[in-house]
């Protein structure tokens, strides 16, 4: 039933590159903005960066850090950063490697994926500590005698008015849905039906009481928050659909569809699913239907995606072109693109000022061991 070692390890490492105020005037038919007219701040801060949040309640940024791999990886920790100048405030250990997280910025908890043990750590944003560690599965003997998760991590997304945090668990045979209570910190629900494959991006409308997945059979699937089930899953033309974005006054997702080659394979060999459209592009869909409304081309690699909807603008970062590009979330129309090279990886936004943190990754031409960066666009 279970993976051998060496696949599982295949698999891990493959789940880890997956890695997840009022308006100010803004003119809906802006020209288009290059490097050279905004202004870009970049800063090297740690080993193994990836998602990161701003929180205007603590006028700081959290940032993921899993220390990286192998003999050089250095500690797993949060890092707060100063909002304007990206130099490191604080330093948060962590027992576990960091990777995803979401912020309650209300209850000043910053909820933190820790993908390699299958947990969550919760760290308080007012303390700067980490208060608490998840479970929310335990190891399982294989075939070969040794215990290892059957499921690992990407994307989170908390409902902090009811106390609730809903983390993706993935799975060749199953991925599921952890529901987690955030007050006694307990698993109180794992929910299965999300797909035989990779399930990689995740939304939640708490409203609705809706939360939505892709995962890389080509499915959009919705789980009822107050069933507890799966309630919708639709085919959708986004072959490998990853992150999700929600569109809170009407009924569009935003999905980018990457179309990365590591993928196919990945697709090929696990589910036999045949992966053939290029991608390259951010799909937009009726969450109601699954229905295409719209096909968005963007640079290479498409993976983060955040919606500004007082502004109108979507901004998605593009690992493989090594860029963030905006467009107007009502036309679709490109309006902007900032270099961010190598590889821009998550999105956080600053609402009231109008500033969009990035972390960016190495790519194989920096040392081995080097630290990789956070970027500070002023849109």
């Amino acid at each position: 039933m279970y993976r051998n070692s060496v696949i599982r390890s295949a698999a891990l490492s493959f789940a880890i590159s997956l890695s997840l105020g009022a308006p100010s005037a803004f003119a809906a038919d802006q020209a288009t903005a290059s490097a050279s007219t905004v202004a870009v701040q970049r800063k090297a801060v740690a080993q193994g960066v990836y998602e990161l949040a701003f929180s205007p309640k603590q006028s700081a940024v959290f940032v993921a850090s899993s220390g990286g791999f192998g003999d050089a990886a250095r500690p797993s920790q949060v890092l707060r950063l100063n909002p304007e100048t990206l130099a490191v405030e604080t330093t948060i250990p962590l027992e576990r490697k960091a990777f995803g997280v979401v912020l309650d910025d209300a209850n000043n908890r910053l909820y933190v994926g820790n993908t390699v043990d299958t947990s969550v750590t919760v760290v308080d944003t007012a303390t700067n500590k980490s208060v608490g560690i998840v479970q929310l599965m335990e190891k399982k003997v294989g075939k070969d005698g040794k215990a290892a998760y059957t499921h690992d991590l990407r994307e989170l997304v908390v409902d902090g008015a009811n106390n609730r945090l809903y983390v993706t668990g993935h799975s060749g045979e199953g991925s599921v849905l952890f529901v987690v209570d955030t007050q006694s910190l307990k698993v109180i629900n794992t929910i299965p039906g999300l797909g035989n494959a990779k399930a990689p991006g995740l939304a939640l409308d708490a409203k609705a009481k809706r939360v939505y997945t892709s995962n890389l059979l080509a499915e959009l699937v919705t789980v009822g928050t107050d069933s507890g089930k799966v309630e919708q899953r639709f085919k959708v033309s986004a072959e490998q659909p990853m992150n999700i974005s929600l569109d809170p006054a009407g009924k569009r997702l935003f999905v980018t569809d990457q179309g990365s080659e590591m993928i196919r394979k990945y697709q090929a060999s696990s589910s036999g699913f045949e992966s053939k459209h290029p991608g390259q592009r951010v799909l937009v869909l009726d969450r109601t239907t699954g229905k295409e409304l719209a096909s968005i081309p963007t640079d290479a690699g498409p993976l983060g995606i955040l919606l500004d909807a007082p502004r109108k603008r979507l901004y998605v970062t593009n690992r493989d072109g090594g860029t963030v590009t905006a467009y107007n979330s009502d036309t679709y129309k490109q309006v902007a693109t900032y270099a961010v090279p190598t590889h821009p990886n998550s999105l956080a936004l600053d609402a009231k000022k109008n500033v969009l943190y990035v972390t960016v990754k190495n790519g194989d031409s920096e040392p081995k061991g080097s630290e990789e960066s956070v970027a500070r666009i002023a849109l």
